[in-house]
């Protein structure tokens, strides 16, 4: 499994657009994507700051998600003022979800895109996660 947090602040007087892309790509995400787990938007409580929490079977499946065109061909990159993509892990008999996966490997039987976003979403496991794990 492969689950992340995407902070985000929206360029000012974009909240609107920024929403709308956000409930397509969300309908269109769990119409079409059997690996994805959890996928849902939030607003935080200071002004166009929002919140995407991503939840995939597989990092495969993450990939999948970054590159499907309803995701990948989106003008919401424009929206962003600030963005920030964390790793995060749940904690075992506290969550549903099980432990993230956060690197896969570039593969040439793929195109230039999907291992782009490999090579730019994959990260070392933080350490201190697999000793909390071994608990």
């Amino acid at each position: 499994m492969s689950t992340l947090l995407a902070h985000v602040t929206i360029k000012a007087g974009l909240e609107e657009h920024w929403e709308s892309i956000a409930k397509r790509v969300f309908l269109s995400t769990h119409e079409n994507e059997k690996g994805c787990n959890r996928y849902e938007y939030w607003r935080g409580s200071k002004d166009r700051t929002y919140y995407v929490l991503l939840s995939f079977e597989s990092f495969d499946d993450f990939m999948s998600h970054q590159v499907a065109d309803y995701h990948h061909n989106t003008d919401f990159r424009d929206c962003f003022e600030s963005f920030k993509l964390e790793w995060i892990d749940p904690i075992s008999g506290a969550s549903p979800l099980k432990e993230s996966i956060t690197s896969g490997i570039i593969d040439d039987a793929k195109d230039d895109v999907w291992n782009q976003y490999v090579e730019n979403h994959s990260n070392e496991t933080p350490k201190w996660w697999l000793e909390q794990r071994a608990k």
